[in-house]
């Protein structure tokens, strides 16, 4: 017989002269990541500036320019608070369904359909209630519309098996259409220029603004709206069960949780955010619909949320970085002669470098709900026969 002998036990390293070994301190790995942040947003300077050269435009020139023009007024800092503040509403629509694993793409349509909602209400009741009173409907409908809009993703995944991400990029153009086909034909201002757009909204249901600047109440909402989604995802039972659905949802489901409303919910409320988000814009800053309404928003907040790993205060942040840019990119058109296209291309450079080099988590997928599988299971149909959960 042979005989059973116990393994080695082998003795732990000695500490060395400083203590027992141990990571990266949290300053340590602040630095480290601020270091790659900054290393990423100024390679990507440097080779917008080399696109800038190659145009005939001197970059330091130009940089300082849109600093100048982005950074040291007040009225352009209420610019950048005004237009982050649907795109903070559509970044927070992504970032909760991309805890429960879901990929809505869906951001500029369910902005049009809450904008389209909101006016809506505002041609129903037509003066007849109290303009304050019509505001708050106004919102309200805008996030039921919102979210049923973005509901109808969830349930087109469970019942027919078509994946999130496809239909919410779709219903970006359905939504659209709607919206042009109500300003030109039965919406349209009988009163207006001739251009296709609503009348405008009476000052009483406008969202009331901030001392005497133009930065209204919307900034507020988005910010409250932020911080009331962090402590819902981090806090409660239910943002636990969406983390648990996004981690593995055969696991939950086994457990006992209703997989399938989670997933229905959790479209709902991103899509009732974004909805909110545009009927701030349409309340807070153009007070009518027009063709160019909430143009490119949602796919702004869609890279927002991303940009942040789906955090919400960070998204919130990376909202007004996002909005930053794209205003300071018009000092390129006025001040420097460019073309209003290489204020996308400046965007386009920033993220590619933060996403490549500046935030390396997002390429393992641990930025959603529950790590690696969280990016492989939104393609998987989750209904089995039998199972309505």
């Amino acid at each position: 017989m042979t005989a059973l002998t116990s393994p080695p036990v082998v003795a732990p390293a000695p500490p060395t002269e400083d203590g027992p070994r141990t990571g990266p301190s949290i300053l340590e790995r602040a630095l480290r990541v601020t270091g790659r942040w900054v290393a990423a947003i100024g390679g990507a300077l440097v080779i917008f500036g080399a696109f800038m050269a190659a145009k005939g435009v001197a970059p330091v020139e130009a940089y300082r320019d849109m600093f100048q023009s982005t950074f040291t007024g007040w009225s352009s800092f209420g610019d950048i608070l005004i237009r982050s503040a649907p795109i903070a509403l559509a970044a927070l629509g992504v970032a909760v369904p991309a805890r429960a694993g879901l990929i809505n793409v869906g951001g500029e349509g369910q902005l049009v359909i809450g904008g389209v909602a909101a006016a809506g209400i505002s041609l129903l009741v037509d003066n007849s209630l109290p303009g304050q009173l019509t505001l708050v409907l106004m919102l309200i409908v805008a996030c039921v519309a919102g979210g049923a809009w973005a509901g109808l993703a969830g349930v087109f995944r469970l019942r027919f098996g078509i994946n999130e991400s496809v239909t919410t990029l779709l219903s970006n153009y359905i939504a659209l259409d709607i919206m042009l086909f109500l300003i030109y034909d039965a919406w349209k201002d009988p009163n207006g220029s001739g251009q296709p757009s609503t009348r405008p909204l009476p000052v009483s249901e406008r969202l009331p603004v901030l001392g005497d600047s133009r930065v209204h109440m919307g900034v507020v909402i988005a910010i409250v709206a932020a911080i009331v989604v962090s402590l819902a995802l981090s806090r409660t039972a239910w943002g636990f069960r969406l983390r648990v659905v996004g981690g593995n949802p055969e696991a939950a489901r086994r457990a006992g949780l209703k997989v399938g409303l989670l997933l229905v919910g959790a479209m709902f409320v991103g899509g009732a955010l974004a909805g909110l988000g545009g009927a701030v814009q349409l309340t807070g800053a153009e007070f009518k619909l027009r063709p160019g309404f909430c143009l490119t928003y949602g796919y702004v907040g869609f890279l927002a949320s991303w940009l942040a790993r789906h955090k919400p205060i960070r998204v919130a942040i990376a909202a007004a970085f996002l909005s930053s840019i794209a205003i300071a990119g018009d000092s390129l058109q006025i001040d420097s002669g460019l073309p209003a296209a290489s204020v996308s291309v400046l965007m386009a450079l920033v993220l590619l470098a933060v996403f490549g080099w500046g935030s390396p988590k997002l390429r393992t997928g641990s930025g959603i709900g529950g790590g690696r599988s969280a990016l492989r299971w939104p393609f998987v149909n989750l209904k089995r026969k039998g199972d309505d959960s």
